[in-house]
């Protein structure tokens, strides 16, 4: 454990003393605001104009501002995270530290999991400045803090799941552009095969349930469905392992 914190330490340091963090928490924050401010203003309006026009449907916080703002936030990040995975192995390749890293007498799951690790608690730092946006409306008005507490697990679990596809890519290739670039690439086919949803063909609906993004719903309406948080869990295992056995080559051909 001890070694896996130092690896993180030393990677969540690469990323503060570096513009990535900084550029990253800036477009994040501007972005998670804008949309807060606007799904917001929007849901003010109608509920004026209802008033005025003697209308009485009901106004809900949670499905009107939160639950789009969660799937905004998943689209920012399908931008961000190959942003912050494809440094992580690529840089000590192009670098030439990656032969110190690898034959040092640290196991490659521990280098795995303490890179995967620093990304993991960048985003969640990303994260948090969601928090402090929505944390208004409780100010403000007065929303359901399930729907929003399982939302911020899912979209958690989802950026977790993409990191370590991230994680996985940064080894192939010690240009980080290329590995940003085959991140996002794979991140975007994982999340239109929720295309498929619009036919009931077998194979359709399998790509269906491949899709990342699928499986976000049910967290973003309250509910945390076992096979979901298995969905995300085996992505997160799946893609960590495809790093262990890169690393395991690299380490070989050291």
């Amino acid at each position: 454990m001890r070694n896996i914190w130092t690896i993180c330490r030393r990677e969540l340091y690469a990323y503060f003393v570096s513009p990535i963090a900084w550029v990253l928490l800036t477009i994040f924050g501007f972005l998670s605001g804008v949309f807060a401010y606007d799904l917001s203003a929007l849901f003010v309006r109608q509920s004026l104009e209802s008033q005025m026009n003697g209308q009485t449907f009901p106004m809900n916080v949670n499905e009107q501002i939160v639950s789009p703002l969660f799937s905004n936030i998943a689209v920012i990040g399908l931008f961000i995270i190959p942003l912050i995975t494809m440094r992580l192995f690529a840089e000590e390749k192009r670098t030439g530290t990656i032969e110190l890293l690898v034959t040092s007498p640290v196991r490659d799951l521990q280098i795995v999991i303490g890179k995967w690790l620093s990304s993991l608690l960048l985003y969640g730092a990303l994260l948090l400045i969601l928090f402090i946006d929505i944390s208004f409306l409780f100010v403000y008005g007065n929303p359901d803090w399930k729907p929003i507490a399982t939302g911020f697990l899912g979209l958690l679990l989802l950026g977790a799941s993409l990191l370590a596809l991230g994680t996985f890519v940064s080894t192939l290739t010690k240009n980080q552009i290329v590995a940003g670039a085959i991140c996002f690439a794979a991140s975007l086919l994982l999340w239109i095969a929720s295309w498929s949803s619009f036919s009931n063909s077998p194979i359709a609906q399998f790509f269906y349930q491949l899709s990342i993004v699928s499986h976000l719903d049910s967290f973003a309406r309250g509910v945390i469905d076992s096979k979901d948080v298995i969905y995300y869990l085996s992505m997160i295992f799946f893609g960590l392992f495809l790093t262990s056995r890169s690393l395991e080559s690299l380490r070989w051909r050291s």
